[in-house]
């Protein structure tokens, strides 16, 4: 029996050590013509948190993605101990393949501790059980997207996704640049909490980018639109879990230059705000 969609992304995030600070992963083909950039955000956090000992615990992430990753070919994580201070610890990830940097990323962790409060109220929103799943794409109009698009959109993965206010990819309305989606793991898995941050940093991924592109009606979807992104920052802020519902409540403050900005915040179901995200995105729109 294969495993399920969720048993290999948790595979997918425990890296094989080759050296102290050296490890390898595998890259997975989902359907997206080259690596999800939400599978080297999570890998390299893996790889990170596997070079600092508890209690110590990442709180910010700051990544840059500097070339397209091969499905193909695993990808080598190296990892250099840049500081261990008396509360935080300081961490630079390069991630290689074929010989190249294809992604870099800096990321912070802090021994726990007691200190003020405050936070962003969650959006009023209805809660996930109140909102219906995604529905499939018409058949007649699935039949016209490219094979390995088709595969990304059928394939049903680790993820389930509710989404507030729901998308047509292909024939697509302009509404302002603000979106909320509830998103969880479709099944349980255990209390390690480097693993479920490794696994928020992979979710991060999804939609964030794409808020940018609400106001225009465009979409991943046409071919005339080039979308990558080109960087991505992460901040958690409490404990969570992956496996229960999450909303993650995005908007686009600009774009310009090819380039869309985008920001996350990521909610429990009881309103505690556990992750903030910022990302900006190639965002190119080429004569049809």
């Amino acid at each position: 029996m294969s495993p399920s969609p969720v048993a290999e992304l948790v595979d997918l995030m425990a890296l094989e050590r080759l050296e102290q600070n050296l490890f390898r992963g595998a890259s997975r083909d989902i359907g997206t013509k080259y690596v999800f950039g939400g599978q080297v955000l999570g890998q390299a956090l893996s790889a990170a948190q596997q070079t600092v000992e508890a209690p110590r615990v990442a709180h910010s992430a700051h990544a840059y993605f500097l070339r397209a990753g091969d499905v193909e070919a695993p990808i080598v994580y190296t990892v250099e101990r840049t500081r261990d201070g008396n509360t935080f610890s300081t961490r630079r990830v390069e991630a290689i393949q074929h010989g190249q940097q294809i992604f870099v990323m800096a990321v912070s962790f802090q021994r726990p501790e007691p200190g003020v409060e405050h936070q962003a109220a969650m959006p009023e929103v209805p809660r996930p059980e109140d909102l219906d799943p995604p529905e499939p794409i018409d058949p007649e109009r699935f039949a016209h997207i490219p094979a390995k698009l088709q595969r990304w959109l059928s394939a049903k993965g680790p993820f389930e996704f509710r989404h507030v206010w729901p998308r047509d990819e292909i024939r697509v309305p302009k509404r302002p640049p603000i979106q909320h989606v509830w998103f969880r793991l479709r099944e349980r898995i255990g209390d390690d909490e480097t693993l479920h941050r490794a696994l928020l940093a992979y979710a991060s991924d999804f939609h964030l980018i794409g808020t940018a592109t609400l106001p225009h009606g465009i979409s991943y979807l046409q071919p005339n639109v080039q979308m990558a992104s080109l960087d991505h920052a992460l901040w958690l802020h409490r404990t969570f879990r992956v496996d229960e519902w999450l909303l993650y409540s995005c908007d686009s403050p600009t774009a310009v230059g090819a380039r869309g900005l985008a920001r996350g915040a990521v909610y429990d179901t009881l309103g505690r705000l556990v992750a903030s995200t910022a990302q900006e995105g190639l965002l190119r729109v080429l004569p049809a």
